[in-house]
């Protein structure tokens, strides 16, 4: 099983890194630079893949919404409902958006979208998203690699563990996820308060 596994990971993993980081953020990415510690996939390969495909997403998501932008807001209504405050965070930040928008909760894909429906230089983006994709893909490479090379320091063989290390590791993931959702919904809690008071008075 554990050689299966290997020979799936050294054919296909770096393309199943390459599309979970175009499409999504870090789990995928830390639970790489785990099995790049275990050997079934090289650090510097899980760095640069990461890169690649975090690099390219944004680089999708911002001019598909200077293509696309009020159809965009029309089909999806996540965007519409995010529109306003990405773009106060805009309003606010500026430049400092475009480079951190990949590590905002709730906004990774909607700000790029959103800052290609302005008037934001392409080519400032295109920098900005270098530099960003980069340092996210070694941080978070390392977040993984490091978990495994501390697990080293209690257990002896960490290969022989590495299933429950991995459920460890997942389970981690899934209580910052966890709490993520849990802190959305409450700070959310006054304003479906307020909607409710609405409803009730308008059936009355």
């Amino acid at each position: 099983m554990q050689q299966y596994l290997r020979e799936y990971l050294e054919l296909h993993g770096y393309w199943v890194l390459f599309i979970w980081t175009f499409l999504e953020g870090e789990a995928g990415l830390i639970l790489a630079g785990f099995l790049a510690y275990q050997g079934y996939l090289t650090l510097w390969g899980v760095v640069l893949t990461s890169f690649a495909g975090a690099f390219c997403g944004d680089q999708f998501y911002f001019y598909l919404g200077r293509w696309q932008g009020p159809y965009l807001l029309k089909l999806f209504t996540f965007i519409a409902r995010k529109f306003r405050k990405a773009l106060k965070l805009i309003e606010k930040y500026g430049t400092f958006v475009a480079f951190i928008s990949r590590y905002t909760y709730g906004f990774r894909i909607v700000l790029p979208i959103i800052l290609g429906m302005t008037t934001f230089p392409s080519l400032k983006f295109c920098w900005l998203n270098l530099l960003s994709a980069l340092v996210w893909a070694v941080i978070f490479s390392l977040a993984g690699y490091l978990f495994g090379k501390s697990a080293a320091l209690f257990v002896e063989d960490v290969s022989r563990y590495e299933h429950h290390l991995l459920v460890i590791l997942v389970c981690l993931i899934a209580a910052i996820w966890l709490f993520h959702f849990s802190h959305a919904w409450w700070r959310r809690m006054p304003a479906r308060r307020r909607l409710r008071r609405i409803r009730d008075r308008r059936r009355q």
